[in-house]
């Protein structure tokens, strides 16, 4: 730690006292509201502590020192927000993503930049998040899940040939890079232990192999913005400079924020005494006109006329749109927008809306996390702070009207969380197990 204290006195000279002042103080927590499931407003209601906004987000709000558990909370299961650090919120908000945009996640691992464009796109355009850790994959699938992000792709590739396998394809490319990890030391033990100057080289090495190949996904007049979660120079401004000098077609863009301090030309730095852990992004045009891509619904020929039925009696006039497939006895319906490339692994695209079990066809948790209540053909509406919420999350039988037939939505405070069946006046628990609670 002595050595890289030395290198952050070398950086912030005469603000080296207040970086320690404020290093040496309490974490930053924050969470993110899901724009696509709730509201600032209605949050603030359910969880019942006041919010302070963060500089980086429209979203993005400070945790007070006392709260906690909020993991628990009925409405994070529901995926009506994502706890997350609040500087790491930045690098999204200088994408500048837009509605209809086609647009790569490609280091996007555990989820949060993810679901935060997610919820920008608002069901439109498509994400194409990646993750090349298996394991780490399969929690971005979870959190994208949970946040009910239906135009999503999840795959689990290595940088290199995804991007060649989808060159030219994206409006936008976000590249959250692996780093030393600086601006995580605080919570992360494991960061400070790993840490070297070597460290700190082999990963400057990484990140602009990682630059070099997402540029490939990326359309002209497309935009990229590169972060990372620490304040190594070599790892920031150095990768940066390094790439626009083999890449002349690329420039740096003023991203149009104000929050944290400048860095280079126009791109951002955020220490902890700007409101955060740490971040550092930078915004970079390729040069040429970006043709928008337009969106047509795909065809739906290998679905047949019982699965439409089957969609029709959950949910009312298809929210999901009606690109549907039958694969390995699933039926899912991919995003209206999706590029099928063969060979990739692809972990999920777009939603499960059930699937083929014994000569029936049963609902999938996917598809109604997806949903808004008003989707839903029935549903059982619950308070987050009613013990009917804590045992479905439990994995219990809940109590529901007795005229409540069939599958129906649960829903907490307004915001879908799964399903279950109804009859007789009991809601069988369809809540997923790895999901569930301990009491």
């Amino acid at each position: 730690m002595d050595l890289f204290l030395n290198r952050m006195k070398t950086l912030l000279g005469d603000e080296y006292d207040e970086f320690l002042r404020f290093y040496n103080g309490d974490n930053f927590r924050g969470l993110r509201v899901n724009t696509l499931k709730c509201s600032a407003d209605k949050l603030r209601a359910a969880l019942g502590f006041e919010f302070k906004s963060t500089p980086f987000c429209p979203d993005g709000f400070y945790i007070p020192p006392e709260v906690e558990s909020l993991g628990k909370h009925p409405l994070h299961h529901a995926g009506a927000f994502y706890i997350q650090e609040p500087s790491a919120t930045s690098a999204v908000e200088m994408l500048g993503v837009e509605r209809g945009d086609y647009v790569l996640d490609l280091c996007a691992a555990p989820g949060g930049k993810s679901t935060q464009i997610g919820a920008k796109l608002g069901g439109t355009g498509l994400l194409w998040s990646n993750e090349i850790v298996k394991s780490r994959a399969n929690i971005l699938l979870s959190n994208i899940e949970r946040m009910g992000i239906h135009n999503a792709v999840v795959t689990n590739s290595h940088p290199e040939q995804l991007c060649q396998s989808l060159a030219g394809q994206f409006d936008k490319v976000l590249i959250d890079a692996p780093c030393s990890g600086e601006g995580m030391f605080r919570k992360n033990s494991a960061a400070q232990t790993e840490w070297s100057e070597e460290h700190v080289k082999s990963c400057a090495e990484r990140q602009l192999h990682i630059l070099n190949s997402a540029k490939l996904a990326l359309k002209p007049g497309g935009v990229m913005v590169y972060s990372t979660c620490t304040f190594s120079p070599e790892e920031n401004e150095g990768v940066i400079k390094r790439f626009l000098d083999e890449n002349p077609d690329f420039t740096l863009e003023d991203a149009g924020v104000d929050f944290g301090r400048p860095a280079m030309k126009h791109a951002r730095r955020i220490f902890p005494m700007n409101g955060g852990e740490g971040h550092f992004a930078a915004r970079l045009r390729k040069s040429g006109s970006l043709i928008r891509t337009s969106c047509e619904e795909k065809s739906t020929e290998s679905a047949n006329r019982e699965v439409f039925e089957f969609y029709d009696s959950l949910f009312v006039n298809r929210p999901f749109g009606e690109n549907l497939i039958i694969k390995n006895n699933k039926i899912i319906i991919l995003p209206k927008n999706y590029i099928e490339i063969k060979g990739l692994p692809v972990l999920r695209a777009g939603i499960i809306l059930g699937e083929n079990v014994k000569n029936r066809i049963e609902p999938h948790h996917s598809a109604f996390m997806a949903a808004k209540p008003s989707d839903c053909a029935r549903r059982v509406e619950l308070s987050s702070d009613s013990a009917e919420i804590r045992a479905f999350l439990h994995g219990e039988e809940i109590s529901v009207p007795a005229d409540l037939k069939g599958y129906a939505a649960v829903c907490v405070d307004g915001v879908t969380c799964g399903f279950g069946k109804a009859s007789g006046g009991r809601l069988k628990n369809k809540y997923p197990k790895g999901l569930r609670t301990l009491k």
